[in-house]
This record gives C-alpha cells, sequence and structure tokens, in this order.
C-alpha cells in the first residue's frame, strides 16, 4: 500500500510539471490588478515580463526605456488574464521590413494561436498591411512608417471588432461566425528579421452585455460619432 500511494504522488507531481511546463510564466512581481479611475488596467508594468507567459522564453525581453521588445524566431507572449469584451490600447515600434501582430481573445497554445490577429506589417512583404485584421479585413496600405511609434486602439465587443491607428478607424468589422469568444491577449514576434517593441500597454475589460458594452464607444473611436452624423 506504501509504495502505491508513494507512486500515486510521484504520478501527480508528474503530472503537474508536465502542465506547468507547457507554458513558462516568466518571473517577477505580479502586475497589480487594480484598475485606474478610467476602468483601464496596466497589462505591462515596464520592468519586468510578470505574470505573461511564452512557449519561447528567449524571444522578448523588457528595454532599457522599459519597452516589450521581441527579437529572434518567431515567438507568442501572452497576457496574464482572459478577456471576453475589451478596447485594449497599446504603442508599437517595427524595424525596417519587419513583421509582427497582436493576437486578440487568444488561446493558449503552441505555434501561431487561434484568434483575431492585429496585423503590424508597415513595409514588409505582407500584402495585408498594419491595421488589418488579418484573414478578415485587409488594409493594403500602411501609413505608418518603419522605426515610428504607432497607436493602436483596438476594440473587441461581441463579434465586433474595431482596430484604429494614430487615431485612424481602419477596421470597423461584424464576424458573423463569432469565430473566436474569448482568450487572452498574445504579442506576436514574427521571424528573425523583425524587431518589435511595445509600450504603454492597457486594458479596459468590459461588459458580457453588448449594450452596455457598445455604450460611450463613440468617445475612443470619434469617427463612429461622425459616421452617425451622415448616416
Amino acid at each position: 500500500m506504501a509504495f502505491s500511494r508513494h507512486s500515486l504522488i510521484l504520478i501527480c507531481l508528474l503530472a503537474i510539471a508536465a502542465g506547468t511546463a507547457r507554458a513558462q510564466t516568466v518571473s517577477g512581481k505580479p502586475v497589480p490588478r487594480v484598475p485606474d479611475a478610467g476602468g483601464w488596467f496596466a497589462l505591462f508594468n515596464g520592468k519586468d515580463l510578470s505574470g505573461w507567459m511564452t512557449f519561447d522564453p528567449g524571444g522578448w525581453s523588457v528595454g532599457g526605456g522599459g519597452e516589450l521588445s521581441g527579437r529572434g524566431p518567431r515567438s507568442y507572449l501572452f497576457s496574464p488574464g482572459t478577456y471576453r469584451n475589451f478596447i485594449l490600447q497599446s504603442e508599437a515600434k517595427l524595424n525596417a521590413k519587419g513583421d509582427s501582430g497582436i493576437v486578440l481573445r487568444a488561446a493558449l497554445e503552441t505555434g501561431a494561436p487561434k484568434g483575431y490577429e492585429v496585423q503590424l506589417c508597415n513595409t514588409g512583404n505582407d500584402p495585408q498591411k498594419t491595421g488589418s485584421l488579418y484573414n478578415f479585413q485587409k488594409v493594403a496600405e500602411s501609413a505608418v512608417a518603419d522605426d515610428e511609434w504607432s497607436n493602436q486602439t483596438i476594440a473587441v465587443i461581441g463579434n465586433r471588432i474595431l482596430i484604429q491607428v494614430n487615431g485612424k478607424l481602419l477596421v470597423d468589422y461584424p464576424d458573423k461566425e463569432s469565430t473566436y469568444t474569448e482568450g487572452k491577449i498574445a504579442f506576436q514576434q514574427r521571424d528573425q528579421a523583425s524587431q518589435v517593441n511595445f509600450k504603454n500597454i492597457r486594458i479596459k475589460p468590459l461588459p458580457d452585455d453588448i449594450a452596455t458594452a457598445l455604450a460611450g464607444l463613440e468617445k475612443m473611436f470619434p469617427s463612429l460619432a461622425e459616421k452617425k452624423k451622415t448616416d
């Protein structure tokens, strides 16, 4: 009986170890789960990768200026939390010919995770440029220069995805299939030729009720209010 108990304990410990090895949680103090007055949570503290998860820990680091940096082979960095309806803001910078992306409602899995990808590609070879909702709605030209910071404001509410770059709304896409319903935020490091930096990353979770979540959206996407005036 003693051998059986010890064997069972060993099997349980091995199972736990195997599960945690699937995605490495980067060490450091957890990001405080306290929103500011506007309901925003900081996803990245500018100091370390606390709470973030990755299957390729060598691809990500924190730069001297408090920037999240992706280098090397393809890798994805997953947010500590899981989200359904939300507004996400970040700043991104790509090198010449670089390629990256932000995956919304991403599945925590190896390889390219399932989810909605917001494309980041200014002068790279991919015909889907910065601001595209990859393989859903294409943006053919990028107004962002290489090695220049750009601002992304992204909303995912129900089956509707909005992508705004430097104050210009590029995508307002209703996914009739509701392909992805919930998941993490994942930042992509595309390949060896790409170097991507992110900073000022924050998220505002929204209610599950769609009507409530949509209320006040024009404050973040001013062109929606302009569109209402012309309709």
